[in-house]
Formats: C-alpha cells, sequence, structure tokens
C-alpha cells in the first residue's frame, strides 16, 4: 500500500469495500444506455436522433449518452461532482464514456469525422467558484484526447439557475431559458457538427436550450453527449 493509500483510502463508492472507488462486482452492475430516445419529445428513436417531424431549424440533432444513471453510475458521478478528490473518478469515469461511445456505430463512423468541436455546458461564475471545477469541462478535456477533437469553451451561463434536480419537465424548460450566451468572438461561424457535454440527461432542456445558441451562431449540426441518462 502506498502512503498515499495510507492516508487517503479508497472505499467503493457503491459498496464501500476497501481498495478502489468502484470495485470489480460494482463495476459488473453499470448498465450501458440502450434506450435511444428524441430528446425534443422524449420517444424512442433511431440511434438517439431527434425526429424529423420534431426538429426546427436550431433544434439539437440527437443525443447519445454512455450509461444509465443508476445505483454505482449515480453515486460515482454524485462523488465526481461533490468529492473533494475528483482525480481517480474522472480517470473512471472518462473511460467509461469513452468506450460507451465507441460502441455506437453512427456516432464513431458518420458523426466524429465531422465534428469540430466538444462544448462543455458551462457553469455560472457563482456555482464554479463554490465547486472549484466544472465536471463537464473535465470530461470534455478528457473525451478531447480521446477523439482528437478540440475543446470550445464559446458558451457563457449568464443566468443563475436552479439546481435541475427535483424540477417537473416545464419547469426545467423555463429554469433553462435564455440561460446561455455564445462569446463574441464564437457568435459568427462556419463550423459544421459540435458535441455538447453533460454529466447526466434528465429531460433534455439544458442540451436543448444550449443547442439552441450554437445553431443560431452558425454550427450546423450540435448533437449531445452525455455520461449518463436518467
Amino acid at each position: 500500500m502506498s502512503l498515499l493509500d495510507a492516508l487517503f483510502p479508497k472505499y467503493c463508492v457503491n459498496c464501500k469495500r476497501f481498495g478502489a472507488y468502484v470495485c470489480t462486482n460494482c463495476f459488473s452492475q453499470l448498465s450501458f444506455d440502450t434506450q435511444v430516445i428524441c430528446l425534443l419529445c422524449g420517444k424512442a428513436s433511431i440511434d438517439g436522433l431527434t425526429h424529423a417531424f420534431c426538429k426546427k431549424k436550431d433544434s439539437i440533432d440527437g443525443v447519445f449518452c454512455a450509461v444509465t444513471y443508476k445505483q454505482t453510475a449515480r453515486k460515482l458521478i454524485q462523488a465526481f461532482k461533490y468529492n473533494q478528490y475528483v482525480s481517480d473518478i474522472q480517470t473512471i469515469l472518462i473511460e467509461l464514456f469513452y468506450e460507451a461511445l465507441i460502441q455506437k456505430e453512427l456516432f464513431i463512423q458518420n458523426i466524429v469525422p465531422n465534428a469540430s468541436a466538444l462544448i462543455p455546458i458551462p457553469l455560472t461564475a457563482q456555482r464554479l467558484r463554490q465547486r472549484g471545477y466544472n465536471q463537464s469541462l473535465l470530461l470534455a478535456n478528457g473525451l478531447s484526447k480521446k477523439l482528437l477533437i478540440p475543446v470550445l469553451e464559446c458558451l457563457i451561463r449568464k443566468k443563475e439557475t436552479k439546481p435541475q434536480v427535483g424540477l417537473h419537465k416545464n419547469e426545467r424548460k423555463t429554469n433553462v431559458k435564455d440561460a446561455f450566451v455564445i462569446k463574441k468572438q464564437y457568435e459568427k461561424n462556419s463550423l459544421d457538427t459540435a458535441f455538447l457535454i453533460d454529466d447526466v440527461l434528465t429531460t433534455g432542456s439544458t442540451l436543448a436550450e444550449a443547442a439552441k445558441v450554437l445553431k443560431k451562431a452558425g454550427f450546423q449540426k450540435v448533437w449531445g453527449l452525455t455520461l449518463a441518462r436518467d
């Protein structure tokens, strides 16, 4: 055992077994997301694409999620967001995120080759000061190294929104309405495909609102990538 492990012992976030932040047994309980939906209506869709009859000019084009947000995955992500020892958990989650994404044929063959940027969902300045880091940016940086797509911090969260947890679908939409603006240097561009990166997808209101801003700024395609789907 290293001195670091002795001073800061690691326990499985789920079963509390000593040795690692997620033990082998609990890791095997992780469920890769297999139910794909249209983000706008919430109904089943092919490969997570937004339905043609749901889509408008500034709508998000689709969403890919890695795992279901339950038990071990939920506890890992909560520890990642609210635990001061985030570096090891960050590594685990980025590997999990990447491995899930590369299993999706549409994503890896048809979309990634055209991708211009990974764009993390930003926190407000106040929330960033409180937490000390933006978990979506950490995920984007990790995926960037694996997918060889640059990270572009082009969005600003201008409105202090309530936490989305506990809000109904319509309340979530209202909560994030007009919450994002794009930085001046990116207001007019001809970039092709952007991936919006976030940790958990629930109703998709945050991703949909951010996608509108990017589409109006000139991005041709905007997809959501989330680590988990609730």
